[in-house]
């Protein structure tokens, strides 16, 4: 490369000192200078090529030393090759395995230049990098697949031949962690994204036993128990989740599928074990919580104040006073009762998340309990006409407030979502050694595609959203607490033929934990 002291630039010409900025800074290789007069050596310029290639910013380098770019891997044997040519002054050009910002690797050919003084005294070191991980890559291709090739030869059947390039092409495309393991749990294939995720490399990984995998970090008792005791006697194991404190990429939260292959209708004791890392989905959805909870708290203290004074002034309030003053302060009472409601319900929904929701199991009178209910809408309802059909002859052991709010809930959705039609139902009958509560209207409806996710939080249909105000969460709360009564809450509706919402109770209590 052409010496910086050969550039067709003196002094501190600004001109010159702009035009020698372009230049480097139109070059597709990052370039750094590093002050060898200054303590650790430390970065004091790099162009825009090396910010795009590490993925930090110019005020992220300035003042660091360079090694900051290979992480935790101070070891390489380059970077004792770069210390010695440093110390002696002698340019170089090493490879290193470098991260960049992101955390991605790369490989880097970083050439290494001294700089002189007038006294012949090295006052600079300017480093050239270019990202070779593409070539590296191909290079390690061609050594796996030399190798597998020979490995094929003496050791793989024309069977497993024929179904490998079958295999690689299904994992390699799916965005989850993939890896083929023979029946010794040695790894026969393992996808791109596995490699990502977990830092790894194809080389250290295809032929070694899962449990060996990055010097043991893979010898996790849970995931022992899914492959050698679970597996064996469940085809397929869906949804199996292990959390595990790796010691160089932390601790993750991993959602596990394994499936034994199936060809040609027999077992070839192959396994497909699939991957998801969740930590990040579920902190995300930890911080939500934690944030609803907390909002909710603090939300809750100032708008009972709120209410209390709202409750004084209409109490207050002279006989005489002008009716429009009455119902502004009736209609902020209404609104106060709505944000309270909604409150209440975030705090319930962070506490069935947390875990924290108690139940307080005693005997309950369904029967009496619905005709109270259906007595209160009636007198603020009349808009609708509500009957009771059929009756539980047992009680029935569960919170009562609890299914309570259930039955409020599903009644009040009732009559939301139907205001066309006026007939609403509540059923009440016996199946099996459970009690069933029905509520149907004959309103809006739901379709299908709306069904499969109207049980989860926030979750709200398109139609309804466009014209029904609401936040999404009252049937998910309903559902979780029939859930932890032991029963189900399901629906059966058509769009435009109304909705019948149901659920089960046990009629035992012992049965609630099946």
């Amino acid at each position: 490369m052409t010496n910086p002291s050969d550039l067709p630039v003196s002094g501190n010409d600004p001109a010159n000192i702009k035009l020698l900025k372009a230049a480097l800074d139109s070059s597709i290789s990052g370039i750094i200078i590093t002050d060898n007069t200054q303590f650790d050596n430390p970065i004091i310029y790099c162009n825009k090529a090396f910010e795009k290639l590490s993925g930090y910013s110019r005020e992220e380098v300035i003042g660091r030393n360079c090694r900051f770019l290979q992480g935790n891997e101070r070891d390489q044997e380059a970077r004792g090759a770069i210390r010695r040519a440093v110390q002696k002054g002698e340019p170089i050009t090493v490879e290193l395995r470098n991260y960049r910002k992101s955390g991605e690797l790369f490989w880097n050919e970083l050439y290494i230049s001294p700089i002189k003084g007038e006294k012949d005294q090295i006052t600079h070191f300017i480093g050239v990098q270019n990202d070779i991980t593409r070539r590296k890559n191909a290079e390690e291709n061609l050594i796996y697949e030399r190798d597998l090739v020979e490995q094929k030869i003496q050791e793989r059947t024309r069977e497993l031949n024929e179904n490998r390039e079958y295999l690689d092409s299904v994992i390699q495309t799916i965005r989850q962690g993939l890896l083929v393991l023979d029946p010794e749990f040695k790894v026969i294939s393992a996808n791109h994204f596995f490699l990502k995720t977990f830092k790894v490399e194809q080389r250290d990984t295809i032929g070694r036993s899962l449990y060996e995998l990055g010097n043991g970090q893979w010898n996790i008792e849970q995931l022992r128990t899914l492959l050698e005791q679970i597996l064996p006697t469940s085809n397929p194991v869906l949804d199996f989740e292990v959390d595990h404190e790796f010691p160089h990429i932390g601790r993750k939260l991993m959602l596990l599928n394994a499936h034994r292959i199936e060809l040609e209708g027999d077992f070839k004791d192959r396994i497909l074990l699939a991957i998801e890392d969740i930590t990040e989905i579920r902190a995300s959805e930890v911080r939500k919580d934690d944030f609803l909870s907390v909002s909710s708290h603090e939300l809750k203290t100032p708008l009972t104040t709120i209410k209390g004074y709202n409750q004084a002034i209409l109490r207050l309030l002279p006989a005489d006073v002008n009716p429009k003053i009455h119902s502004m302060v009736s209609k902020s009472a209404r609104q106060v009762d709505r944000l309270h409601n909604i409150i209440t319900s975030l705090l319930e929904m962070s506490r069935i998340q947390s875990g924290k929701l108690v139940l307080d199991f005693e005997p309950i009178d369904l029967n009496v309990m619905v005709g109270e209910l259906l007595d209160e809408f009636r007198e603020s309802h009349s808009s609708h006409v509500l009957s009771l059909q059929g009756q539980i002859s047992a009680m029935v052991p569960g919170d009562e407030s609890q299914i309570a709010q259930v039955i409020q809930n599903l009644i009040t959705n009732a009559i939301k979502y139907s205001p066309d039609a006026r007939e609403i139902k509540v059923i009440l009958s016996e199946v099996s050694n459970y009690a069933k509560i029905s509520v149907t209207d004959f309103g809006l409806g739901i379709s299908m595609e709306d069904q499969k996710m109207i049980f989860d939080r926030f979750f709200r249909g398109s139609t309804i959203q466009k014209h029904f105000p609401g936040m999404g969460i009252g049937l998910y709360i309903c559902s979780q607490i029939i859930k932890q009564h032991g029963g189900t809450l399901w629906v059966d509706s058509e769009p435009g033929k109304g909705a019948t919402f149901s659920f089960t109770l046990p009629l035992d209590k012992e049965k609630k934990n099946d």
